[in-house]
């Protein structure tokens, strides 16, 4: 079933509006009520409630992980898909820096994006059935691997997708060992309970450009600094098969990548059936479905 809600819905989360940032309360709960038993011990969730994320040690096996390596290969050295819209190439080179749906592209990445071990965990954070919102593998090779900026992923699934609510929860699955210095991923822990609304109007097609360099929809320096000075920044270090799971609302980046050592990654983001995306909060249309899903049949396994 798809939907796609035509109707205005209220906005809580204001964005690319207004002429100044502003610090907004957050108005959803992080762990939503209603969620069945699942693999997350009350620790677990109780820790991912506090912080916005949580870690799964050797959640995938090393067996999984080479063979998710050598997809990965597969499709960054497929010529065929240079010219496809879901591949992504760095702004200062042609090296593939995402690529976007990969589990409709590939069906090693489409068995572990529905894999039971992440959807029975989106389930049990987000109290409900889930879909798949957006699937993409992120490449940060050595000597070359570009930056990602500050960002909260639901500003722009908010601006741009129309996502209501912070009910949708992302899975970042280690294809490579993270270190400090290769470009691991950074988060500020409980940055997750206030909302940055950006300052800057969308552009027309601006996945185009951001998907590379994002700048509209960026927080800005000061209330980075307030963000940084209060909840202070983890970096996530850990092996491969390391799964972290984060909330929409988390504040995260990565730096470039200049060592001999490769950092990619599996990046799932499910959202909850009941939290489909409406018209886009802060653009004049919805951004491609290979970005936002519009089909919002739940995953059945």
């Amino acid at each position: 079933m798809t939907l796609q809600m035509e109707l205005p819905t209220a906005d809580d989360y204001p964005t690319r509006k207004a002429p100044e940032p502003a610090l907004l309360y957050r108005r959803d709960p992080v762990v939503w009520p209603g969620a069945a038993d699942g693999p997350f011990t009350d620790d677990e969730l109780d820790g991912y409630n506090a912080r916005g994320y949580t870690r799964v040690a050797s959640l995938v096996t090393p067996v999984e992980v080479e063979s998710y390596r050598a997809e990965l290969k597969r499709l960054s050295s497929d010529p065929a898909l240079r010219a496809d819209e879901r591949v992504v190439v760095e702004p200062d080179s042609d090296q593939v820096r995402s690529v976007f749906e990969v589990h409709r592209l590939s069906r090693i990445f489409h068995d572990l994006v529905y894999d039971r071990r992440l959807v029975d965990r989106a389930r049990q954070i987000l109290g409900s059935d889930v879909y798949v919102h957006q699937s993409r593998v992120n490449y940060k090779p050595g000597f070359g691997g570009g930056s990602f900026y500050w960002h909260s992923d639901f500003e722009t699934w908010h601006a741009e997708d129309g996502m209501p609510r912070m009910r949708a929860v992302s899975f970042s699955v280690a294809l490579t060992d993270n270190y400090t210095h290769n470009g691991a991923l950074m988060i500020m822990p409980g940055s997750h309970r206030t909302f940055v609304s950006c300052v800057g109007r969308t552009p027309d097609d601006h996945h185009r450009s951001s998907l590379k360099s994002q700048h509209v929809g960026t927080p800005d320096q000061a209330s980075l600094n307030l963000l940084a000075d209060r909840h202070g920044i983890d970096v996530l270090t850990g092996s491969a098969g390391d799964v972290t799971v984060f909330d929409s609302n988390c504040m995260h980046g990565s730096g470039g990548n200049i060592t001999p050592y490769p950092r990619s990654n599996v990046f799932v983001v499910f959202n909850s059936v009941d939290n489909a995306c409406a018209k886009p909060f802060s653009a004049n249309r919805a951004r491609p479905e290979f970005l936002a899903a519009r089909e919002t049949a739940p995953v059945r396994l």
